[in-house]
């Protein structure tokens, strides 16, 4: 961890060199990092962007906003309508690029008026070694990944999240709602909301870490980590998850047996896909 504090001072220096910047701002770790490390290389000139529809999960924005405000950052909103696209709603493997080109494109039509002459997002190194068509989109719009450039893993991101005094330091990734519906299936806003609520049921029985998988034919996945599983397998709790499920709309409910892991619906996307990625 010795050449953790010049990551840390690189990171600072790099975005300030950018000169201004618009942090596209999720209010997870990633986004976080970079917005506070914006926020003091530049001050005034940085600015952090949210972007809102129906794949971002209750609760989402509000605490993106929160962090913002501890971070002492400007907080921007906007609406995204990656919903309008064809491609989008259809879920081929290649879903997040044109969500990710979606915001991008939003973002580059309000620089001027957020007077920022530079795009960043959040991804690290880890982001580069998985299946993330989203990256494409971003370097197709000229956004730059100061994480990355500056070598940061996961690890370093919450390393400096939790020096910076950052809450959501250890908070576990949230993907959009959008990824857990299964490729092919067409993304719907009530199949989202669908997934939303039951995720939602869960976080409240104590459960921080799930993901609720949407599956042809209405089926509900249910990943939780390896030591959550019996809980879910009590007669009690069973009765009362299957029940509110399917009043959601599911018509079956699964528990998935190997437990939660990030992007397990990747092992559906075609080799090919994977190679050309």
């Amino acid at each position: 961890m010795s050449e953790f504090p010049n990551k840390r001072d690189q990171l600072i220096q790099t975005l300030r060199d950018c000169g201004s910047v618009a942090v596209a701002f999720s209010g997870g770790v990633d986004s976080a990092v970079v917005a506070k490390a914006a926020h003091l290389a530049l001050g005034d000139c940085a600015v952090a962007v949210t972007g809102v529809s129906n794949s971002l999960a209750a609760g989402e924005l509000d605490e993106a906003r929160e962090i913002a405000r501890l971070i002492g950052i400007r907080h921007e909103v906007i609406s995204t309508d990656e919903f309008a696209r064809p491609d989008y709603l259809r879920n081929a493997p290649d879903r997040c690029y044109h969500c990710k080109t979606e915001l991008y494109a939003q973002l580059d039509g309000r620089t001027e008026r957020f007077g920022v002459a530079v795009i960043a997002n959040g991804a690290n190194l880890d982001d580069a070694g998985d299946y993330r068509p989203g990256m494409k989109a971003a370097s197709e719009h000229a956004v730059r990944s100061p994480l990355i450039e500056c070598g940061f893993t996961k690890a370093d991101v919450r390393a400096l999240a939790q020096e910076w005094n950052l809450p959501i330091w250890d908070k576990p990734a949230s993907p959009c709602l959008s990824s857990r519906v299964a490729y092919g299936e067409e993304v719907t806003p009530e199949r989202l909301q669908m997934i939303d609520a039951a995720e939602q049921f869960l976080r409240a029985q104590g459960l921080q870490t799930v993901r609720v998988r949407y599956h042809k034919g209405d089926l509900a996945r249910l990943e939780v980590p390896a030591e959550a599983l019996q809980k879910l397998c009590e007669p009690a709790l069973r009765e009362q998850l299957t029940l509110h499920l399917k009043s959601l709309g599911f018509k079956f409910i699964t528990l998935d047996l190997e437990g939660f892991r990030s992007g397990s619906l990747n092992v559906l996307v075609p080799v090919e896909s994977l190679t050309k990625a």
